[in-house]
């Protein structure tokens, strides 16, 4: 499978920005920031998703990005494919020439999962992971909130420091 950073880093970036959409344009320095991606590659890769028309941009102070349609519009499928991203998991790019001419034995098998590969992710969407990822967040903070509730814990004694308390 030929999903490279460039894939990876554009589904991370346009999470970061649908997380924090909801409060206006968001700079893509601060995702950088956050999401240690480098700010001349995020340029790179938001110039393509800006003519697949997947994010605005707004110019000026408090100017960035935006996400140009609704959530549950965008998949994680348009996104790879707005970034120029090839799925595929053949040798020979689906020219079906992996011997000289003619296609190899698993040819079909390899071209059947680069169609269910496509399939999926064109069935995720990107409201689906930003919900995902707020009921992480929310999770882990309540748990961090119950942590600080509970106070200092007391060290639990190992196995050998239990059997010597006991003799």
């Amino acid at each position: 499978m030929r999903l490279t950073t460039k894939g990876r880093f554009a589904v991370t970036a346009m999470m970061d920005l649908a997380l924090r959409g909801a409060e206006g344009p968001v700079a893509l320095a601060g995702i950088s920031e956050r999401q240690k991606i480098s700010l001349s590659y995020l340029e790179q890769l938001f110039g393509k998703l800006r003519r697949c028309k997947l994010v605005d941009s707004v110019r000026g102070p408090g100017g960035g990005y935006c996400i140009a349609r609704p959530l549950n519009q965008v998949t994680v499928a348009d996104i790879i494919r707005a970034v120029d991203e090839q799925l595929d998991a053949t040798q020979c790019g689906g020219r079906e020439n992996c011997h000289g001419e003619h296609p190899c034995m698993t040819h079909d098998l390899w071209s059947t999962l680069n169609s269910k590969m496509f399939d999926y992710l064109a069935s995720v969407t990107l409201g689906e992971l930003v919900e995902r990822q707020k009921l992480k967040l929310a999770a882990q903070s309540s748990v961090a909130i119950e942590d600080k509730r509970l106070g200092p814990q007391p060290r639990l004694r190992g196995t050998r420091e239990k059997a010597a308390a006991a003799a």
